[in-house]
């Protein structure tokens, strides 16, 4: 992207709902509630012929640096240093408030240039507000509508003016001859593919609430970049980061804390909830963040299940281990509680780790690049079917009504997760006992822990079965 645009202003202008606008998806949470947004939300942003980079910020509020406002603020700022242009949003419907004209001279002191927005301009009784952001001393205001898309050329306009046609309107690089990668046949493909360690990786950090989550992501990057501290429920967006891990992209997702359907009461908790679902929809990997004081409560449980029915690699993450006394009689017992309270996810890795201090966190990241490894894994169909007839040798399936079940021929479908088919005789009468007996076999033989494993059973074509029996 060839510039930066930070969004500010006070709470409940319409911040997020511009950032919608610009980056054309709903990725903001959005309510009537003022001060929904907490974080700084980074997004790639076009605006008619336009191509930058945007970052939706909370509102400003004038509040102690202690307070969870005023850290809040911290965050704005930091965001407002980071950019080159700064998009400061007014109502023009309720008008000019102080809290807006401190605003304006907070702008003042970063010296950024500064594209002074006049949201809500649709609304009645808009006038009076547009004009009395003129004494502001930002320049001429913008009237738009972030709700309708009112005002778009307009801002765009203002935005090419504030930051030179220059910087707006970069020149393109001609690609050269080396940069064009030539696709593989299907002929030269290995069927085992070799796993890519230079690929990005996607990462959902997920858990209760007050678990820990924002800050083992801030340790990871070695910077305050999501909002933290002893309230629980902070955050409310699932935020992406990018940082490098031994010369690989990790992009993570921090998400709001997931407490039980029957307490999730507010709207505004239930889109926070149903953004950290969709960002685990998204992921790779997931990574479930336990309270090591106390875990496995029922609602970590139901998580972890959720993880493995949307089919995500999974990894267990045993957070404030710093707290913990006697952590290695501790540590055998969760080991206990994980294999025999997880039973769905069998062989899933646990790390015990500290946000706080940073103690386990390249074992964690290890363990992440394992599982997504197994995760992709695919196997050859000549060694599915070895393993299929050894193991009907070593326990044949079950005679159902006097019939045994034959199964033939297995191969895998599809990665991530790992999914098979089996072509067999009496598919349907095939007793959920055999499934979980194939797919533990699976695990240990070709070593697949902690992922979820798929087998499906199609029956074989019996060309005879719609035929009249001749008398």
């Amino acid at each position: 992207m060839s510039f930066t645009v930070a969004i500010v202003g006070r709470p409940n202008v319409g911040k997020s709902t511009l950032f919608n606008r610009l980056v054309g998806k709903k990725l903001a949470l959005v309510d009537d509630t003022p001060g929904v947004t907490r974080d700084r939300r980074p997004g790639d942003a076009k605006l008619i012929d336009l191509r930058f980079r945007i970052i939706d910020t909370a509102g400003l509020e004038e509040s102690g640096p202690e307070t969870l406002e005023g850290r809040m603020r911290a965050q704005t700022e930091a965001a407002i240093d980071e950019a080159d242009l700064t998009l400061f949003v007014v109502d023009a419907k309720m008008g000019l408030t102080p809290v807006d004209n401190a605003l304006a001279e907070m702008l003042r002191r970063h010296g950024k240039p500064v594209v002074l927005v006049a949201n809500k301009s649709e609304a009645r009784g808009s006038d009076g507000g547009f004009y009395d952001s003129f004494t502001l001393g930002l320049g001429e205001p913008v009237p738009v509508s972030a709700e309708h898309g009112q005002g778009m050329i307009d801002l765009r306009d203002a935005i090419v003016d504030a930051i030179g046609k220059d910087r707006a309107f970069p020149p393109e690089e001609d690609v050269a001859e080396t940069d064009v990668v030539i696709a593989k046949t299907e002929d030269e493909e290995d069927e085992e593919p070799v796993y890519d360690e230079t690929k990005p990786l996607r990462v959902a950090i997920v858990g209760r609430p007050n678990a820990g989550k924002s800050t083992l992501i801030n340790r990871f990057l070695g910077e305050d970049r999501l909002l933290t501290g002893p309230e629980a429920g902070i955050t409310r967006d699932s935020i992406s980061v990018e940082w490098d891990w031994r010369g690989r992209t990790i992009k993570m997702f921090d998400t709001a804390g997931m407490r039980r359907k029957a307490r999730v009461t507010e709207k505004l908790e239930k889109l926070s909830v149903a953004d950290a679902l969709r960002a685990i929809r998204f992921a790779e990997t997931v990574v479930i963040v336990f309270d090591a004081t106390i875990p496995f409560e029922k609602q970590d449980l139901q998580i972890v299940d959720l993880v493995v029915r949307e089919g995500r690699a999974a990894v267990l993450a045993f957070n404030k281990w710093d707290l913990v006394e006697e952590p290695q009689a501790v540590l055998a017992e969760l080991r206990e509680k994980t294999e025999r309270l997880l039973p769905q996810a069998r062989g899933i890795r646990a790390v015990p780790i500290s946000g706080q201090t940073g103690y386990g966190l390249e074992k964690l990241m290890q363990n992440i690049i394992d599982t997504d490894r197994v995760w992709n894994k695919r196997i050859s169909t000549a060694k599915l079917n070895r393993w299929l007839e050894a193991q009907q040798v070593q326990h044949p399936p079950p005679a159902v009504s006097g019939r045994r079940i034959r199964l033939k021929y297995m191969t895998q479908v599809k990665a991530r997760p790992p999914a098979f088919m089996i072509s067999c005789t009496r598919a349907d009468a095939l007793p959920e006992s055999y499934t979980r007996y194939l797919i533990n076999g699976l695990r240990n033989d070709f070593d697949m822990p902690g992922v979820p494993i798929r087998i499906h059973f199609r029956a074989s074509e019996n060309p005879f079965e719609n035929k009249r029996r001749k008398r």
